[in-house]
C-alpha cells in the first residue's frame, strides 16, 4: 500500500467525502420538487455524486481509514428547504457556485497530491464537476466556464447583503447614541434617520452599480459589433479558435465559425457569449436597487424596533439581544454564498456585530465626555 500524505488524508479527505454526500442529497431534493424537464438532469447529477462517494470510500479503504462520521450539513438542509419552499431556481445559482468551487478544490488536490490514486480520483471528480457546472449553467440559460466567474445568487444575494449592511451599520449607530446617554426620543430619531439614509444609500448604490455594469457591457458589445463589421476574417478566426478550444476538431470548428458568421446577429450573439463571456443580468438595475434598499431598510430597522414599544432601559437590552441574534442568522445565510459552515460564518458575523456595537458605544460615551 502506498503511503498517503497525512495532512490531506486527515482533513481534506473528510471534507470532500461529506461534500459529495451533501451534493447527492441536494440534487435529489431538487429532483423531487422540479416537475419539469430538469428533473432528469438533477437525478443524473445525484447519481454521479453517488459515484464520487463510492470513489472516496475506496480511497479511505485503501488508506486503511474508517469513514468519517456524516450527517447532512445545516447549509445543505437550508438550501433543500429553500428549493421546496420557493422552487429550484432560487438555489441553482448557489449550486452553480458550489460546483465551481469544487472544480477548483479538486484541481488543487490533484496538483498537490503525490499519491497516484488520489491524483486520479481528484482529476476524475474535477472533470465531472466541470460538466455539472456547464449543465447547470445551461439549465439557467448561461454558457461559459462557471468556475472562472464571480459569485452568484441574484435576488437572494441582494437581500442577504443589503440586510447585512443595514443591520450592522444602524446597530453601530444606535449603540453610539445610547452610549452618549441622550434622551430616549433622540435614540429613536437617530435610529430611524439612520435606517432611512442607509436604505437610500444602499438602494442607489445597487442601482448605480448594476446600471454601470450594463453600460460597460453595452460598450463592449458595440465595440465587438464594429470589429465584426471591419475585420470579419479576424473575428471568424477568433470564433473558430474558441470552438476548437471547446473540443471541436479544427476543421469542424472552422466550418462552424464560418456558418455562424453568415448571420451577423447570430455571430454577434456568439461572440458576446463565447469571447466576452457576457450574459444577461439576473437583475435589472431598478429592481436590484429596490431589492437591496428594501432589504437594507428591514435590517436597519431591527436595532431600533424595541425602542418604539418598550421602556428605554429594557429596550437597550432587547435591541442588543435581537440584533446579535440577527447578526448570527445573517452570517449563517452568507454561508450559502461563501461555502463556509453555518456555525463558523454565523459566529464570525456575531463577533463583527458585537465589535461594531461596542466601538459605537465607547465612541458615543467618549464624545459626551469631551464635548
Amino acid at each position: 500500500m502506498e503511503t498517503l500524505e497525512k495532512p490531506i488524508a486527515d482533513a481534506t479527505w473528510d471534507e470532500h467525502y461529506r461534500d459529495e454526500r451533501d451534493a447527492a442529497f441536494l440534487y435529489r431534493a431538487l429532483a423531487a420538487v422540479d416537475p419539469g424537464e430538469r428533473r432528469e438532469l438533477f437525478e443524473k447529477l445525484a447519481a454521479v455524486e453517488d459515484r464520487h462517494v463510492i470513489r472516496w470510500e475506496e480511497l479511505f479503504r485503501d488508506a486503511g481509514r474508517a469513514l468519517p462520521p456524516y450527517s447532512t450539513a445545516l447549509r445543505t438542509r437550508a438550501m433543500a428547504w429553500m428549493a421546496r419552499s420557493f422552487g429550484p431556481n432560487l438555489v441553482l445559482p448557489l449550486m452553480l457556485a458550489e460546483e465551481g468551487r469544487e472544480v477548483q478544490a479538486y484541481l488543487g488536490l490533484a496538483r498537490h497530491s503525490s499519491h497516484q490514486s488520489t491524483h486520479l480520483a481528484a482529476v476524475e471528480i474535477a472533470s465531472d464537476s466541470a460538466i455539472h457546472a456547464r449543465e447547470l449553467s445551461e439549465a439557467m440559460g448561461r454558457e461559459g466556464e462557471p468556475w472562472h466567474t464571480g459569485g452568484a445568487g441574484g435576488v437572494l444575494r441582494s437581500v442577504v447583503y443589503g440586510f447585512n449592511d443595514g443591520l450592522t451599520a444602524n446597530f453601530g449607530l444606535v449603540a453610539g447614541v445610547v452610549g452618549a446617554a441622550v434622551a430616549p426620543h433622540i435614540v429613536i430619531i437617530s435610529g430611524l434617520a439612520g435606517a432611512i439614509a442607509d436604505a437610500l444609500s444602499m438602494g442607489s448604490s445597487g442601482y448605480l452599480a448594476a446600471k454601470s455594469e450594463l453600460e460597460v457591457h453595452a460598450h463592449q458589445i458595440e465595440m465587438e459589433r464594429h470589429e465584426m463589421r471591419l475585420m470579419p476574417d479576424l473575428e471568424e478566426e477568433e470564433l473558430a479558435l474558441i470552438y476548437e478550444a471547446k473540443g471541436l476538431p479544427r476543421e469542424r470548428a472552422r466550418e462552424t465559425a464560418h456558418a455562424m458568421m453568415q448571420d451577423p446577429v447570430q455571430a454577434l450573439d456568439a461572440m458576446v457569449r463565447e469571447e466576452l463571456n457576457i450574459h444577461p443580468a439576473e437583475l435589472a438595475p431598478l429592481k436590484d436597487g429596490l431589492i437591496t434598499g428594501s432589504a437594507t431598510a428591514v435590517g436597519a430597522f431591527i436595532p431600533i424596533f424595541p425602542f418604539l414599544f418598550i421602556e428605554h432601559g429594557q429596550a437597550v437590552w432587547m435591541s442588543l439581544a435581537v440584533s446579535m441574534l440577527a447578526h448570527f442568522a445573517i452570517g449563517a445565510a452568507r454561508s450559502l454564498f461563501t461555502g463556509r459552515g453555518i456555525w463558523a460564518s454565523g459566529r464570525d458575523m456575531f463577533i463583527v456585530g458585537f465589535g461594531v456595537a461596542a466601538a459605537g458605544y465607547v465612541i458615543g460615551e467618549l464624545i459626551t465626555r469631551w464635548v
